[in-house]
């Protein structure tokens, strides 16, 4: 379906070639004077350049030329040369009633051109549970892979674990610290290794912070972590056992806790993948000249001539002959490229890292990594931090655990929908329900409250605002939505079936601008995913929700008298409800029936 911009700018544009001017100058926008208008086009004022007269002469022929179109119920010219266009109630009715039609997609087309988009957004380190610096590379994450979706493209969701690197020796040394009896340690054992790892998730996130602290203490621990780390690098079968065991361990520990975000992964592969493809790309790159050494380490050139910065060179293996993160996210490039071809790749991470991904992105194109058609993007997000606008902490100043902070939401978010129950005296709600909606409720709370601002710019995680049913917050959305949900089930409950029909041009001011607000629903969409930007979907909603609030409180729905209004009405509320519900399952989160 044409989204409804697009077909008002068509006949303008018809109006402006009829009246012996180019097409260019009839595209038209949302009105930026709402009292005034509903669309604009400013057209005139540019094409009074090229044609040699008075803006207001052509705005005037072209209001003229469409004064008798059916699409609008008024088109005025208004000097020095604005047109301001409001659209007829028939053909808005018309545009919403074949929204309510397309259902699940309401007006909204997949595309005819689908990609392969690998969205990376984990970045979670095995044997180290999720801290609240993980939270805005989950949320914002899973929801530009279910904007894509959405739109009708393949895409793949990679957790792209942290696996490698020192930090497996410090877990190696540490537990041979503490268990030397293990065979994983025996370089003569050749039979089979245990299945069940010899630790617990508990028993390995304590492991490891000890060991770290240790290494930073003692030299001689980090130096027997350093050698542990190269051997399991080198293949030391009982390393690359324990490697498993803390792989399968953790990833089963972090599948639990990114559930109860409601984000998931489609590949949950770790640096450790990338590490058979990093011998040949390193080799390739020398023997196609790309890499040279510069102070004992193995570099690439990518800086360019347009460059307003310095953009140092990117390192392809240090001095030692050790890989870094730019090696690992290189050799994950080809390994991608060889698995799934894909048209994209979008890396979620703290916009404090855009020089790296500029290194990298660089060097893939330099040294033919990916082709010139394959779009890779960084979308950097910026801090979440608390009320005294420093990064988020606990009361003592530690990072705090993702558990703990959605523990914390769910207990203030129960306690106020059962302070809600009793006020409103409605004690039929079990525990249990009450238990699962603050769940539903807490969660709307903390994605919309990071998924509402834009993704690079810092914000403040605010419990008692995100948690709040009034204003720009997720319980506010959730709770237009229950209201919907309450009312059609009221509907029904009198014995009659949901209508099915045309919706009825509007009756009211109210009930015509919430028209307009869900008629832009595919335009949104649209712009959503080429911007990459879930915050646009938040705004939308947040305007929608106080559009149908906006209706419900000028309008009686179920005392209509008029039947066919009183259908009307109801036909509008579902397609208020499905366009609300799909946007927020593209968000990441879901309504509860009762609130």
């Amino acid at each position: 379906m044409k989204t409804l911009i697009d077909s008002i700018s068509a006949e303008v544009m018809k109006a402006f070639t009829d009246s012996g001017y180019d097409a260019k100058y009839g595209k038209v926008t949302l009105s930026n004077r709402p009292d005034l208008c509903e669309y604009q086009c400013n057209g005139a004022m540019a094409a009074a350049k090229e044609y040699k007269c008075a803006p207001f002469m052509i705005s005037d022929k072209i209001a003229e030329g469409l004064k008798d179109n059916a699409m609008f119920e008024s088109v005025e010219s208004v000097k020095p040369g604005f047109i301001n266009l409001k659209l007829s109630k028939d053909y808005l009715a018309s545009v919403v009633t074949s929204m309510k039609e397309d259902e699940g997609r309401f007006g909204c087309d997949k595309t005819d051109d689908p990609k392969t988009i690998i969205v990376d957004y984990g970045g979670a380190n095995v044997a180290k549970p999720l801290h609240v610096g993980h939270l805005r590379s989950a949320i914002i994450g899973e929801s530009v892979k279910r904007i894509g979706k959405f739109m009708g493209h393949h895409v793949i969701g990679d957790v792209h674990l942290g696996d490698w690197g020192l930090q497996m020796g410090l877990i190696i040394v540490e537990l041979k610290e503490r268990k030397p009896e293990l065979v994983y340690f025996d370089e003569n054992y050749e039979g089979e290794y245990p299945k069940k790892a010899p630790f617990t998730i508990s028993e390995l996130e304590d492991i490891y912070p000890t060991a770290s602290k240790k290494s930073k203490e003692d030299e001689a621990f980090r130096e027997a972590a350093m050698e542990a780390t190269s051997e399991l690098q080198a293949g030391r079968r009982g390393y690359r056992a324990l490697l498993e065991h803390i792989l399968n361990v953790s990833v089963t520990d972090l599948k639990k806790n990114y559930d109860n975000l409601n984000v998931s992964f489609e590949l949950w592969k770790g640096e450790s993948d990338a590490q058979p493809y990093i011998p040949g790309m390193v080799q390739m790159m020398k023997d196609e000249g790309y890499a040279y050494m510069s102070e004992g380490a193995l570099v690439v050139d990518v800086k360019e001539d347009t460059d307003t910065k310095e953009i140092p060179p990117c390192i392809i293996l240090k001095s030692d002959g050790a890989s870094l993160y730019s090696t690992t996210d290189l050799a994950t490039i080809v390994m991608r490229m060889e698995d799934y071809s894909p048209d994209s790749i979008i890396y979620l991470a703290d916009q404090r890292q855009s020089m790296h991904f500029i290194q990298v992105f660089r060097c893939a194109r330099k040294t033919g990594l990916v082709d010139d058609h394959v779009k890779l993007a960084h979308i950097g997000f910026g801090t979440m931090n608390g009320k005294d606008g420093k990064p988020f902490k606990t009361r003592d100043g530690g990072v705090m655990r993702l558990e703990y902070l959605l523990d914390e939401i769910n207990e203030e978010m129960l306690k106020k929908i059962t302070e809600n129950q009793k006020e409103k005296e409605n004690l039929d709600i079990s525990d249990e329900e009450a238990k699962k909606t603050a769940r539903m409720v807490a969660l709307a709370a903390i994605k919309y409250g990071d998924l509402s601002n834009q993704a690079s710019k810092d914000y403040i995680f605010d419990i008692e605002r995100f948690t709040s049913f009034e204003g720009n917050t997720g319980p506010y959305i959730l709770y237009t939505i229950v209201r919907i949900k309450s009312i059609l089930a009221k509907y029904q409950a009198n014995g009659k079936d949901l209508p099915n029909g045309a919706i009825l041009p509007a009756h009211s001011a109210s009930e015509k601008n919430l028209m307009l607000v869900l008629s832009r629903f595919n335009a949104m969409m649209e712009n959503a995913y080429e911007e990459l930007a879930p915050h646009k979907i938040c705004a939308y909603i947040y305007e929608l929700a106080n559009a149908f609030n906006g209706f419900y409180h000028e309008n009686k729905i179920l005392a209509q008298e008029d039947e066919s209004i009183k259908d009307s009405y109801i036909s509008l509320l579902m397609l208020t409800k499905g366009v609300l519900e799909t946007c927020i399952d593209v968000l990441g989160f879901s309504a509860p029936d009762r609130m």
